[in-house]
């Protein structure tokens, strides 16, 4: 790999061009040139989504939280972000397509790859229970039409027809899926504690069972060390008859 193919600082200025002319930077965009640079700008954009997952999930400020789901995050998410490049690219090329676009896969690709500037925002976003996840939905549509319009020549109307659409379903898709993760989430923690006041109760009444048993053991204890003493005292006495009986026959 060449040594400029991994220019952090080019990276770094391609980023803020897209997130803050995107118009314009489509419109200057190559449409082709490869899959390198745009798989590298891509992964990057994914790990510094996993960097902020893993920080939100060390603090406590996602659902899944702790140090290991944190650590995950670091390696998973440009993971997720680099294999969803191509997946994605596919997805939109289809759509690209079929809306009238001549442009190669690869030019799809490269929307894409570039429309991944918005991860480490779409992370940030992702800690705002709902609405988070909609508004990173939203920005990636948007992207998505610019790219549309500027890149593929399709229409304006078309454009914000298809992808308004399709924007939309995944917005109820995403809340509707966060609404039930976060119930089954409530509902585990409930069952957990549900187990664990069982398990209290158990162990208590366990104790319970324990400390009668002991109690009925040490009274069985007592009462065959009693017999065993009237028995001993009895035996005693029935020798001293014994003896006495003896010394009346001599």
């Amino acid at each position: 790999m060449e040594k400029e193919s991994i220019n952090l600082n080019e990276i770094k200025e391609t980023a803020i061009k897209v997130l803050t002319s995107p118009r314009a930077f489509f419109k200057e965009m190559p449409k082709a040139g490869g899959y390198v640079q745009p798989l590298i700008f891509m992964v990057v954009m994914g790990v510094i989504g996993g960097l902020v997952q893993s920080i939100f999930s060390i603090i406590g400020l996602k659902v899944a939280t702790g140090l290991a789901m944190g650590l995950a995050s670091i390696i998973l998410v440009p993971i997720i972000v680099g294999i969803f490049g191509f997946v994605g690219a596919a997805i939109l090329y289809l759509i690209w397509k079929l809306m009238g676009s001549q442009e190669e896969y690869e030019t799809a690709y490269r929307c894409t790859a570039y429309i991944s500037a918005l991860t480490p925002i779409t992370c940030i976003l992702g800690i705002i229970p709902y609405i988070g996840g909609a508004v990173g939905i939203a920005l990636a549509i948007y992207f998505t039409i610019i790219a549309t319009i500027v890149v593929h020549r399709i229409p304006s109307q078309k454009a914000w027809l298809v992808f308004g659409i399709i924007g939309a379903l995944l917005i109820l898709l995403t809340i509707t899926g966060e609404i039930s993760s976060r119930r089954m989430a409530r509902e585990a923690g409930k069952f957990q504690k549900q187990m664990e006041d069982t398990s209290k109760q158990m162990q208590k009444q366990m104790e319970g069972v324990s400390k009668e048993m002991q109690k009925a053991t040490e009274d069985a204890t007592k009462e065959m060390q009693k017999n065993i003493e009237e028995a001993t005292k009895a035996l005693e006495e029935l020798q001293k008859q014994m003896e006495k009986a003896k010394e009346k026959s001599d």
